[in-house]
């Protein structure tokens, strides 16, 4: 029953797309099969929960998990984290806690009020460029980023379908208001993003990288569709995997837990034992 009620859910909303679109009824039937970018976008806010529901249900929440990194030696190293949010009108206005906790070390990374500072035993410290374009790249390039283009001000392209692995997709391009771009490849069958593509310099002045997301093992939470297994690449070579254990939506946070130090900028990044990272 649950997988017919989605099936229907699909095909109602590639026809909503497809009656507000201004193609004529009379018009030749290879033209009525042609839906815009904005048409395949609200098709997958649809999927996800739709855009009220979304608003409302994920306006604030916590996240729990377990990260695995793949170094270059062919070693894999361990963390468990938690991700705590609140939503503003836009993605410049959301809180963002991320606590990492391995081996050797906690530490926090926060983001609010347009600005990123970290924690580490209860000093603050400036993160590192490259810790800080992770974290970053994690909020500018994800599936959120699709699901809030109105709110963020993002310009969409429909670059077409395609076949790929045996997929049918939908291939879409997302700039934001700061040119930020971003690649998503949509399974025209499901409106699920299946993987996501970004260019990115990992440090200013270095070679650009090629990142894709991959999305996997989706399910239903409190009626909003969420990939709790994402694995990313960087050109091409699997270098960390992300699993959901349980997240929750509607929790109230303090907000005493986004404020910034004001001793924030006088604590330099730890420069010794284990290397910050994020995801």
């Amino acid at each position: 029953m649950f997988r017919l009620f989605m099936v229907l859910a699909v095909l109602f909303a590639l026809l909503v797309a497809g009656f507000s679109s201004s193609t004529s009824v009379a018009a030749a039937p290879d033209q009525q099969k042609t839906f815009t970018a904005e048409q395949v976008a609200e098709s997958t806010i649809f999927i996800y929960g739709q855009r009220p529901v979304l608003e409302q249900i994920r306006r604030n929440g916590v996240e729990r998990g377990r990260i695995t990194r793949f170094t270059s030696d062919g070693k894999t190293e361990e963390a468990t984290y938690e991700r705590r949010f609140v939503r503003g009108e836009n993605a410049d206005k959301d809180k963002v806690r991320l606590d990492q906790k391995m081996p050797t070390m906690e530490y926090s990374l926060i983001y609010g009020g347009g600005r990123l500072w970290g924690l580490i035993n209860g000093a603050a410290f400036t993160p590192r460029q490259d810790a800080a374009a992770s974290f970053l790249a994690q909020q500018h390039h994800s599936i959120e980023t699709l699901l809030r283009y109105k709110e963020n001000d993002s310009t969409l392209t429909l670059v077409g379908k395609e076949k790929q692995k045996g997929l049918d997709l939908y291939v879409l391009d997302l700039a934001d208001k700061d040119k930020r771009n971003t690649r998503y490849y949509i399974s025209s069958k499901s409106l699920r993003v299946l993987w996501l593509e970004y260019e990115e310099a990992p440090a200013a002045g270095a070679t650009p990288v090629t990142y894709i997301r991959k999305f996997l093992d989706y399910r239903y939470a409190q009626s909003t569709l969420i990939p709790y297994r994402t694995i990313l690449l960087e050109d091409g070579k699997p270098t960390q995997e992300t699993r959901i254990l349980t997240v929750t939506f509607g929790i109230k946070l303090d907000d005493s837990l986004f404020q910034n130090p004001e001793a924030a900028a006088s604590y330099p990044f730890p420069t010794s034992g284990a290397k910050i990272e994020t995801f």
